[in-house]
């Protein structure tokens, strides 16, 4: 069996990405905290956004996104992206069984650049999977401003057994 996500296309069934968007989305209660929301989801990477709101803003004179805010999002993206790879390796088995995987899914270590302030309407979070091992997951993210200019990188490793 491979250890890293599968190097070509994998197609995931409506009731996974639907089940994984709800865990995501609605029931990770910090996630919709940010409004953050998945735009896509392969098993070698996902998408994501988050929309500028008042609540979000560090820097008050330059309404400026709260740098919290850029290390949270780097890191959920990073667990759904071990999340997509997971059930990605898992294919065989039916959705609903994938989605019971995800419950020992946990940050190990997190490292996040602040290259450039994170100031616009709204932010676009991409992350992969470089290794999925049996035990722990590495990904890299990547926090993008609304002119696709990089404003932050992250690396992660993950607890993915």
């Amino acid at each position: 069996m491979s250890r890293n996500p599968p190097a070509g296309p994998v197609s995931f069934e409506p009731e996974f990405v639907a089940g994984l968007k709800t865990i995501f989305e609605e029931r990770i209660t910090f996630n919709r905290v940010l409004g953050l929301e998945i735009l896509e989801m392969h098993a070698a990477h996902v998408l994501g956004r988050i929309r500028m709101q008042p609540q979000l803003v560090g820097h008050y004179a330059h309404n400026r996104l709260h740098g919290g805010v850029v290390a949270a999002g780097l890191d959920a993206m990073g667990g759904l992206a071990c999340m997509a790879a997971i059930g990605a390796r898992h294919l065989d088995e039916p959705p609903e069984q994938r989605l019971h995987r995800f419950g020992k899914l946990g940050t190990i270590d997190l490292r996040i650049d602040y290259l450039r302030p994170a100031i616009g309407e709204a932010f676009t979070l991409r992350a992969e999977v470089l290794r999925l091992g049996s035990r722990v997951a590495s990904t890299r993210m990547e926090f993008l401003g609304p002119d696709g200019k990089l404003l932050s990188t992250g690396s992660a490793a993950y607890i993915v057994s």
